[in-house]
């Protein structure tokens, strides 16, 4: 499984859109300064994901997400997520995976 995920920096308010296999080790990385983009915006919280079968529909998502950055549609994408758990309710808080 893969997810596109959308970070937002609590020190600056800026986004961050990447995908990944491991969301949960590529967080550490974001978060540790181990990845050059996001070093200066520590630290990153996961405000959006999505699950996908496949590495290329994740990256194929995340380029039109990309598309969307600034605009009105990556607002209402944004503002519009509700974390899922895995059982469908509606998690609380936004986390990483929700279990």
């Amino acid at each position: 499984m893969f997810i596109l995920y959308i970070l937002k920096s609590s020190k600056t308010g800026k986004y961050y859109i990447g995908h990944s296999g491991d969301l949960e080790r590529r967080l550490l990385q974001h978060n540790h300064g181990l990845v050059r983009s996001t070093k200066f915006g520590r630290p990153w919280i996961v405000v959006y994901q999505e699950f996908f079968d496949s590495k290329q529909e994740a990256y194929k998502r995340e380029l039109q997400v990309k598309s969307y950055k600034g605009g009105e549609a990556f607002k209402r994408l944004i503002d519009g997520w509700i974390p899922k758990r895995s059982n469908g309710a509606d998690c609380k808080s936004v986390g990483l995976r929700p279990s």
